[in-house]
C-alpha cells in the first residue's frame, strides 16, 4: 500500500517517517559539538562530515515529506480529548519546523564562520554567505540548542505514541508501523 488509507499510513509515508527518525538520531550521535576549534579539528573530520551529510539528508527528507503530505491522505485520528489532539498537532508541526531549522542554522552558521560544508564523500560546498564570525557562532549555538530540543520533542512524540498503544489501546502507533512489524499485525489482525 503506497498511499495512506483511513486506518494506515502508506509505505512511502512510513519510509519517510522512520528514515527521518533514524537519520536524525545518527546525526545527533555523530554531531561533534563543542567549540569551533573542536568541531573543525582534524580529529573530528569524519564525525563532522557524517553529521553535515546527514543534516542535508534530513533537510531533503523533510521537504519530500511535506510535499508528500500534500498528495497523500492521512489516516483518521481516533477519538481523543481536544487537548490531546491539539498537543499532538502542535508537537508534530514543531518537529517539522525543527527538521527544517536544524540544517538551515548549521549551514548558515558554518558559512558565516567561513567554513565550507564537507560531505562524507569529500565534496565541499564553499560558503555562499559573507563571513560574520559572531553571527555564525550564534547560529552554531542555536543549532546545538535546537538539536537538543528535537531529541526531547521526538522522545515526547514516541512516549505519546506508546501511551496510545499501551494505555488507550488505539491505533495511533500502529498506523505508522510497517505491515511486517508484529505489533501492527497483532492489534489490527492483518
Amino acid at each position: 500500500m503506497v498511499k495512506s488509507s483511513a486506518t494506515q499510513y502508506g509505505s512511502i509515508a512510513q519510509f519517510l517517517h522512520w528514515t527521518t527518525a533514524i537519520v536524525v538520531l545518527v546525526a545527533f550521535i555523530y554531531g561533534p559539538g563543542g567549540p569551533e576549534q573542536r568541531v573543525y579539528s582534524s580529529m573530528h573530520d569524519f564525525d563532522r562530515q557524517l553529521h553535515e551529510t546527514l543534516g542535508l539528508c534530513v533537510f531533503a527528507l523533510t521537504l519530500i515529506r511535506l510535499l508528500w503530505r500534500l498528495f497523500d491522505a492521512r489516516p483518521e485520528t481516533p477519538q481523543m480529548p481536544r487537548w490531546m489532539a491539539v498537543m499532538a498537532t502542535t508537537i508534530q508541526w514543531m518537529l517539522y519546523l525543527l527538521l527544517l531549522a536544524l540544517p538551515l542554522t548549521a549551514v548558515a552558521g558554518a558559512w558565516l564562520e567561513g567554513h565550507p560544508l564537507t560531505l562524507i564523500s569529500g565534496h565541499e560546498i564553499a560558503p555562499l554567505l559573507g563571513t560574520s564570525h559572531n553571527a555564525g557562532a550564534a547560529l552554531a549555538s542555536l543549532h546545538t540548542w535546537l538539536g537538543d530540543a528535537i531529541m526531547w520533542l521526538a522522545g515526547l512524540h514516541a512516549i505519546a505514541a506508546l501511551f496510545h498503544h499501551v494505555f488507550l489501546k488505539d491505533d495511533v502507533l500502529v498506523a505508522m508501523l510497517p505491515r511486517w512489524f508484529p505489533a501492527g499485525r497483532a492489534r489490527t489482525g492483518r
